[in-house]
């Protein structure tokens, strides 16, 4: 019977795609493509950058949606949607106001084009105390912070430093394989 470890299925957080506090947003999507091409574990790509600070601490993670985030229309109005929603117009009706808006906006290149030059600290999450899952603890204790938490991953942690991070793909895949071998068994 496999008993699988956080260690063994965290990625070390040299092998995974991180950026500088103060990089733009097209370094940190050119960092994500350079680690999914050197990157082999098992077949599931990376789908974050973390950001380090000068002292190569993580800060913040900057997720695919975090990215598409920026090329969103500015929020100038977005006190009027929540105004909207609070009085109760649709769902389909904010829909098409949002719409509307996309339309008025620049076209999809100049909004990645404007896009690559933003700050990666606009658009990061700072990671909850929730997120961090210690490199010793047990695979259930992890699946929980994840499943509690609706966690895509959470930061490794051996006393002070961060030093991988466990993604929701690669505990699935564990998962998995236990399903499998306690069927066969």
């Amino acid at each position: 019977m496999t008993n699988f470890t956080i260690m063994e299925i965290m990625v070390p957080l040299s092998e995974y795609a991180t950026v500088r506090q103060g990089a733009t947003l097209l370094d940190a999507v050119l960092a994500l493509e350079k680690a999914q091409e050197e990157f082999e574990h098992y077949q599931y790509r990376h789908r974050a950058i973390l950001v380090l600070d000068g002292d190569r601490r993580v800060v913040g993670k900057l997720s695919q949606l975090d990215v598409l985030r920026a090329l969103e229309p500015s929020a100038t109005n977005d006190a009027a949607l929540k105004q909207l929603m609070r009085f109760g117009f649709s769902t389909e009706f904010i829909r098409g106001f949002r719409k509307q808006q996309r339309l008025q906006a620049d076209p999809l290149e100049n909004l990645c084009a404007k896009a690559g030059g933003l700050m990666v600290e606009d658009f990061m999450q700072t990671p909850s105390e929730g997120e961090y899952v210690e490199v010793d603890a047990s695979l259930d204790i992890a699946i929980h912070q994840l499943v509690a938490g609706d966690h895509l991953s959470l930061l490794v942690t051996q006393g002070d430093a961060i030093v991988g991070i466990l993604r929701l793909t690669d505990v699935f895949a564990a998962v998995f394989h236990l399903m499998k071998e306690y069927q066969l068994t």
